[in-house]
């Protein structure tokens, strides 16, 4: 059931509601921006945060607790921890009624937290026809099995920031070797993920194994040696780590033509996707070293919606090292998606679905953002500000869903078809302020991602049913780190690259293709958008406000026009809040 647009909806809703929750969401993002969370330490403005983010799942949910108290499971983990059972409706119910007893689900994350670095175990987040999109870090390696307060010492560069805990249950285990130890606690995952009916384990780390100071300090399920997660059907997708967006803040937040340097000694994990995922979405995958940061984005949202769109029950986990990064990145575009679709959430207005993502899927799960601001690693800014570039259907989830409701013959084109025949993927390609315009318009190299004919979410041949045997691995499509010849002749735009690199992370700078502001509007091409760009819009229009009117943007050259700060004034005086923080 669709919910109302932001434009009828904000027809309903009193200027000064209107305001306050903005003002909200400002005091949000204030008080985030000042602190990292952690169960242990619950503040009064924290538990108001909390109790909040309960009445909004609580608008479209039925739902139970999973214990967190004190962080006694996980010290970065919100102390209620929500476990969506079913929608509200009374059909949805008879549909996606969950099987899943609230009491053997916290057994289970309570003995097998010590599975994932820093205990971060595998936790529902999105509940989605019936289907579970999880979270978690990636797999702990003996280092923290044998202790985990010394291996966060080694991994946080000497911060000790996690709670003093017995690792192992009894000494005989340690006797019998580290592979019995390993089999014990990731078989104690592997329950859990099978208990919540995951399949699928999308893994965005650069890496096979991270490493520090020579050591292998965390491990991943496309590592394991044994091939204890055989039966799950891995995706390795690497995907840039925080420290890559401190070049995202330093191209003045830019992402077009920001492409990562994947010739890096670290980087050794190769694209891995199964075959049966890659027919109808029209991706390349094997240039993926090409990609800017946009379309990189773009075309993993996208394999992530059309992995939860297959004709199965089953679920989705996604993670990076940590887990606080990246997969709150993924995991609040996903639920920003489907929301606009009316898919997930579908009561709650766009300050109120930006408010719960922020809260719960960045703030509660411990996203470090005092730390990522003073590095200039803009990540969270970063996944609000993408908003414009996934406002197209073909990033919607209910698009097969909508046509076959259609009264509309096949051959016929609706006004959605008529304005989606020239792409608008990226946005407007004229600046808001020409001043700021610092890149110019790459005309050549049209990407896959600009061919609106593609049907997202077509029926697939229907997967090999699960077996809880060892079963041989799916055909894979495999893409492995290019040789730096063939990278100069196949990348389209090798002759314009900038020879700088960042001093981080050693990325290439691109030439990109589009000059308009990071701020701008995204293009309007069709007089009639459709609803779910004019839901989007509006989440990033009161976020912008919001950012503005409390962090700010920070520009490593600013424009002499003042441009950024000028459009952050222009949304803050939109929705009622006046930016005070102007790019310096």
């Amino acid at each position: 059931m669709m919910a109302a647009s932001p434009t009828s909806a904000g027809g309903h809703t009193a200027p000064g509601l209107s305001v306050r929750k903005s003002e909200e969401i400002a005091d949000l993002i204030d008080l985030f921006s000042k602190m990292q969370y952690r169960a242990k330490e619950a503040t009064p403005r924290v538990e108001a945060i909390e109790k909040r983010c309960l009445e909004l799942f609580a608008r479209d949910y039925k739902y139970s607790i999973i214990d967190n108290s004190n962080g006694e499971v996980c010290g970065h983990y919100p102390r209620q921890i929500v476990f969506l059972e079913y929608q509200c409706t009374d059909v949805e119910k008879d549909r996606f009624e969950s099987t899943v007893r609230i009491g053997k689900l916290q057994d289970l994350v309570n003995r097998s937290k010590l599975a994932r670095c820093r205990g971060r175990f595998v936790c529902p987040v999105i509940l989605y026809n019936g289907k579970h999109i999880c979270r978690s870090s990636t797999l702990a390696g003996w280092g923290e099995l044998y202790g985990r307060t010394g291996y966060n010492y080694i991994f946080s560069g000497g911060t000790d920031d996690a709670e003093s805990e017995e690792v192992l249950e009894d000494d005989s285990v340690v006797s019998n070797g580290d592979s019995q130890l390993f089999d014990k606690v990731r078989g104690l995952d592997i329950k859990l993920l099978r208990y919540l009916s995951v399949r699928y384990i999308c893994d965005l780390m650069v890496e096979n194994k991270k490493v520090k100071f020579g050591l292998n300090v965390t491990s991943s399920e496309k590592a394991d040696k044994v091939q204890r997660y055989a039966d799950f059907t891995l995706l390795s997708v690497p995907y840039p780590g925080c420290e890559f967006f401190k070049d995202y803040k330093d191209r003045d937040y830019t992402a077009e033509g920001l492409v990562f340097n994947w010739n890096q000694d670290y980087v050794d994990a190769p694209l891995t996707i199964p075959t049966c995922f890659t027919p109808n979405l029209n991706i390349d995958w094997t240039r993926y070293q090409s990609w800017d940061l946009v379309e990189q984005t773009q075309n993993y949202l996208k394999l992530l919606l059309h992995i939860i769109n297959r004709d199965d029950e089953s679920g989705l986990l996604v993670h990076c090292i940590s887990g606080w990064d990246r997969t709150p990145l993924f995991v609040s575009l996903l639920r920003l998606s489907l929301w606009a679709d009316g898919a997930v959430h579908a009561s709650l207005e766009p300050a109120e679905i930006l408010y719960l993502t922020i809260a719960y899927d960045w703030f509660l799960f411990g996203h470090m953002l005092p730390d990522r601001l003073s590095k200039g690693e803009e990540i969270f800014f970063f996944c609000f500000n993408f908003l414009k570039h996934i406002v197209s259907e073909k990033f919607s989830a209910v698009k097969k869903q909508r046509r076959k409701n259609s009264h509309i013959k096949d051959g016929d084109f609706t006004v959605e078809d008529l304005c989606q025949l020239k792409p608008r993927d990226r946005g407007s390609v004229t600046s808001l302020s020409s001043d700021f315009s610092l890149i110019a318009e790459e005309s050549g190299g049209a990407s896959s991602l600009t061919n609106d004919g593609v049907d997202l979410f077509s029926t697939l041949p229907q997967a090999s049913s699960w077996r809880k045997g060892p079963t041989s691995s799916p055909q894979m499509v495999v893409c492995n780190k290019q040789h730096p010849l063939d990278e100069h002749l196949s990348h389209p735009l090798s002759e314009a690259r900038s020879s700088s690199s960042s001093s981080s992370n050693q990325s290439e700078h691109a030439a990109t293709r589009s000059g308009s502001s990071p701020l701008a509007v995204p293009g309007r091409r069709c007089p009639f958008p459709s609803e779910r760009q004019a839901r989007l819009e509006a989440v990033r229009e009161v976020f912008l406000a919001a950012y503005s009117s409390t962090v700010g943007l920070k520009s490593s050259a600013p424009s002499p026009s003042g441009a950024i700060s000028g459009l952050l004034e222009q949304f803050a005086r939109g929705v009622g809040l006046r930016g005070t923080n102007a790019i310096v």
